[in-house]
């Protein structure tokens, strides 16, 4: 037998090898997909016939790809999330802020740290504005009773309730409507607010009028009384600590 025959026939095996594997793979493909068709003729009749199983494979395709969409998710990583609270250490207030921070804990069952937070602003706004801190906080108080998220009928948010719209350009610069649930923008815009109208008015009392019907107070008689009844108590919280702290100064000196 010559090379060349041999070629010949090795040649030939090879080819009707290749082409036994190929009709092979094209007869098992055909099959498969023949009964691949067939599985979801039948999964489709199913649910066809039984719209709560549909209803049920749904919810659970749903939630699979909901889990690993949430899989995929960043989470933020929050380096020191107890700076941004509203929230201080009542250690170092001074004693007059201390006694009123406690004192408005108590009665209105707030925690000290966000409460002295709150009062440490009323003071510094209040010696910005030459407004009494007392009053900025009694406001606050009869209006929210300090409760940052309090929404009022009439549209007023947050602690102070000032209406957003009314005050869309002061809260601006603040980030817009929404800075209203913020409770120190809250007490500044608010404050903002009381004082232009002292400064219009004659007496605290018309200023607080007119507060309250910006506010949406109904009573604004009863109103101005409450406010004036918790300025009053807030004041004689802080006389008491100045006249003690004179008395000490003042007291017998030794011989």
């Amino acid at each position: 037998m010559t090379a060349s025959s041999k070629f010949s026939r090795l040649w030939f095996s090879l080819t009707t090898c290749v082409g036994d594997v190929r009709e092979g793979f094209v007869e098992i493909t055909r099959h498969t997909l023949a009964l691949l068709g067939l599985v979801v003729v039948a999964v489709t009749l199913t649910f066809f016939a039984r719209p709560g199983l549909q209803a049920s494979a749904s919810e659970a395709l749903m939630g699979w790809l909901e889990m690993r969409q949430a899989d995929t998710l960043d989470i933020p990583e929050v380096s020191n999330a107890a700076s941004r609270s509203t929230a201080t250490a009542v250690k170092n207030l001074p004693k007059d802020q201390l006694a009123v921070t406690y004192w408005l804990s108590r009665k209105y069952r707030v925690s000290p740290e966000p409460m002295g937070a709150l009062v440490s602003e009323a003071w510094a706004v209040g010696e910005r504005s030459q407004i009494a801190p007392t009053l900025i906080l009694a406001v606050m108080a009869i209006e929210s009773k300090f409760n940052p998220f309090a929404s009022g009928s009439q549209g007023g948010m947050g602690l102070m309730q000032i209406e957003p719209q009314a005050q869309s350009e002061t809260l601006k610069p603040f980030g817009g409507r929404l800075a209203a649930f913020d409770p120190l923008t809250n007490l500044r815009v608010g404050s903002r607010l009381l004082q232009e109208l002292l400064q219009k008015s004659d007496t605290v009392e018309e200023a607080l009028q007119g507060y309250a019907m910006a506010s949406g107070q109904l009573n604004d008689n009863q109103y101005i009384d409450r406010v004036l009844t918790e300025q009053k108590q807030l004041e004689r919280l802080t006389r008491g600590l100045t006249t003690a702290s004179i008395a000490t100064r003042s007291g017998p000196h030794p011989l």
